[in-house]
């Protein structure tokens, strides 16, 4: 009896430590600022976008077209991450209508899987295309600078 109690204690006291650590991990995470968030207003969108479209610029020496391309490959980005939001204003509570019951609703589940893997593959061509014909319209240089900022050694976007 003795080892029963110890054992089921140990995996009692891991359980919880292991509850707590999800549970504060995930609290850590939804308390950051999301100010680049799907409830932007338009202008609000179009003047972050532009303030991004003009540093890069600055820092790759783009020309008006290549500014362009930019802009609108921001623009895709924007409207596949509203496709991934959908129509809620709190996708929050989706997730948490999940666990609200004293069942996890799987079918729920499932098709909000199913509603964001649509949106995916149905906005990811126009990203992938917008990706393609702005990286295209780089010259040499500007690639490689491109290369360098996602091999880690720029640091365009920090704060400081």
């Amino acid at each position: 009896m003795k080892h029963f109690f110890k054992r089921n204690f140990k995996r009692t006291m891991f359980g919880l430590a292991g509850a707590a650590i999800l549970v504060g991990g995930l609290s850590a995470c939804g308390h950051r600022d999301r100010e680049f968030g799907a409830n932007l207003s338009a202008e609000q969108y179009t003047q972050k976008r532009d303030k991004m479209v003009d540093k890069a610029a600055s820092k790759l020496d783009l020309t008006e077209d290549q500014k362009k391309r930019l802009a609108t490959l921001g623009d895709k980005l924007y409207e596949q991450r509203t496709a991934l939001i959908g129509q809620t204003k709190d996708p929050r509570a989706e997730m948490k209508a999940l666990v609200a019951g004293d069942k996890f609703d799987a079918a729920r589940a499932q098709a909000l899987i199913t509603d964001k893997t649509t949106a995916l593959q149905t906005k990811s061509p126009e990203v992938i295309a917008a990706l393609a014909d702005f990286y295209n319209s780089l010259n040499p240089a500007q690639q490689q600078k491109v290369r360098d900022y996602t091999d880690g050694r720029g640091h365009w976007f920090r704060r400081g």
